[in-house]
């Protein structure tokens, strides 16, 4: 069980949110699949809480993920479950929204309550001194509930400017309650910097409690106003990766973690976990089926791509001249637009995983870059699909070769009293043998993955353990109409580990048999212990 990060020292905690307010962002909805690898990312990525979602009973999603997190072995973050407080008139021990909390089993809770006298007198119509009990009873309560409780001060730069007085006591309220932490919320983000360092002091002048922040971007300023609360002794920084969130989106953990760390010293995360920050951040919009934002600071693909000649040289001479950091240190890549320089580096560190002998000036780098980069200029992205990529590296090191060959299919698709039926039939070569043989599914993807793996398992017994588990189609360029090409990702699991493949086209269910024979493949590899 992970420690409270707030008791551990000087550097903030990280609290991210991605799986609450990052998922009620316009376009996205994450299944419980989405939302546990996710999870297993973030933690990798060394985020010291998780906020999984709202537990209750009109969001089944929620409560799930619950249930399930609780089976990982999470080794950095610690879950913490979110809601509101009491409602009016209500004890929190009687209260169901309270009650949803606790049965979460969740070791951090987070509930919101009100700061604004508006929110107060006209959204939950109450009184000012109603308010002020069922934040101290809430808190109170919790705390004998769970390990940790932590207290979101929704819209308080706007009730402070509307009615400082009655804003503070919404705080004390909450420090007599005993709160863990009094999270400062830009609810609206409207509040300029100038503003939010001004109103963040005068709180720290009436509050013992330790604060944290939370800020949205409808005014361009959540990322600043976040470092400018850091700066003043803030002890956890709110966020969401890529900055997703409603409106204008969260402030971008992706874009704070990096300041947090290399700009301003603070620890949040180590070196080496920092490195994972482009492929967690990329990670993150394939599960979430949104295109990356490339001209996103630190992680967008743009961010170390260099296309004026002039920069380039100065680059290629002195990285700093042009560069505000090194793009090794969150593992990015840079880029030069007009030049064939590019990801030698990176390219090797990834190949020495599979060959630790492997040197920059190996041929295999050179015709390894070459083909990603075609396949990316095809639409590929390799972030999300790991699997793919080891077997890419797997094959230009001559260390595999395909197990069999897929020697054609055939889909057919019947409507029959009102319910679509879908079947496939396969032929696979493997050695000198041919299987032929079809299976149904709930669609055409579903029915060619049921028949691959049962005609293969006749050579390869070890892919029935096989299950997809997640399935995203993204159109890459939707001008082209249904001519367009679409980017497949598949996510498979065998019990332990889970893994992402990918396949390219303009026909949908070729880009998906491509991506589904890698996922087979990947696993025939790991049985052959050719990953580390």
């Amino acid at each position: 069980m992970q420690q409270s990060r707030l008791s551990l020292g000087a550097a903030p905690a990280l609290y991210d949110t991605t799986l609450r307010d990052g998922n009620q962002a316009s376009g996205i909805s994450l299944s419980l699949t989405d939302k546990l690898q996710i999870a297993r990312k973030l933690d990798e990525l060394g985020v010291h809480y998780i906020e999984g979602g709202w537990p209750n009973p009109t969001s089944p999603t929620d409560v799930k993920f619950f249930e399930q997190i609780r089976e990982e072995k999470l080794v950095n973050s610690r879950i913490a479950a979110f809601g509101s407080t009491c409602r009016p008139g209500a004890k929190p021990e009687d209260d169901a929204i309270v009650k949803a909390l606790v049965e979460s089993k969740a070791p951090v809770i987070t509930i919101f309550g009100k700061s604004w006298d508006l929110h107060v007198l006209e959204v939950i119509k109450t009184t000012l001194e109603e308010n002020l009990r069922m934040i101290s009873e809430t808190v109170t309560y919790l705390k004998t509930q769970c390990e940790e409780v932590i207290y979101d001060a929704e819209h308080f730069f706007d009730g402070y400017k509307n009615n400082p007085d009655y804003a503070i006591k919404t705080l004390l309220a909450a420090e007599k309650g005993g709160a863990n932490c009094i999270v400062l919320c830009d609810t609206n983000g409207g509040c300029l910097p100038m503003d939010f360092q001004k109103i963040f002091e005068a709180v720290q002048q009436r509050v013992q409690t330790p604060l944290g922040v939370h800020t949205h971007n409808d005014s361009g300023c959540a990322e600043a106003n976040t470092m400018i609360a850091a700066s003043l002794g803030a002890v956890q920084i709110q966020g969401v990766m890529n900055g997703f969130g409603e409106r204008c989106g969260n402030a971008n953990l992706s874009t704070i973690i990096p300041n947090l760390k290399i700009k301003m010293g603070l620890n949040v995360v180590s070196g080496e976990q920092l490195k994972k920050l482009h492929d967690v951040a990329v990670f993150i919009s394939e599960m979430a089926n949104i295109a990356h934002d490339q001209r996103q600071p630190y992680v967008g693909d743009a961010a170390f791509s260099h296309k004026g000649g002039a920069h380039i040289d100065g680059v290629m001479k002195v990285a700093r001249s042009f560069e505000h950091v090194n793009p090794d240190l969150v593992g990015a890549t840079r880029l030069y637009i007009l030049s064939d320089q590019s990801g030698g580096s990176a390219v090797v560190e990834k190949l020495q995983r599979l060959k630790p002998d492997v040197s920059k000036k190996d041929p295999a780098v050179a015709r390894l870059l070459s083909r990603v980069k075609d396949m990316e200029h095809q639409g590929y992205q390799f972030e999300a699909a790991e699997g793919s990529f080891k077997l890419l590296m797997l094959r230009e090191l001559g260390l595999f070769t395909d197990k069999f060959r897929f020697l054609g299919c055939r889909i057919t698709e019947e409507l029959t009293e009102g319910k679509l039926f879908s079947e496939a039939t396969v032929k696979v070569e493997a050695g000198e043998r041919i299987e032929h043989t079809a299976a149904d599914g709930n669609g055409p993807v579903s029915a060619l993955d049921h028949a691959l793996r049962k005609a293969l398992s006749t050579f390869y017994p070890e892919l029935t353990q096989v299950r997809l588990v997640d399935y995203k189609v993204r159109v890459l360029d939707g001008r082209d109409g249904t001519n367009a090409k679409v980017r497949v990702l598949i996510t498979s699991t065998d019990g332990g580990e889970y893994w992402g493949t990918i396949g390219v086209s303009s026909n949908i269910i070729e880009a998906s048999w491509i991506a589904l024979i890698d996922s087979l493949e990947y696993k025939i590899a790991k049985e052959m212990k050719l990953f580390q």
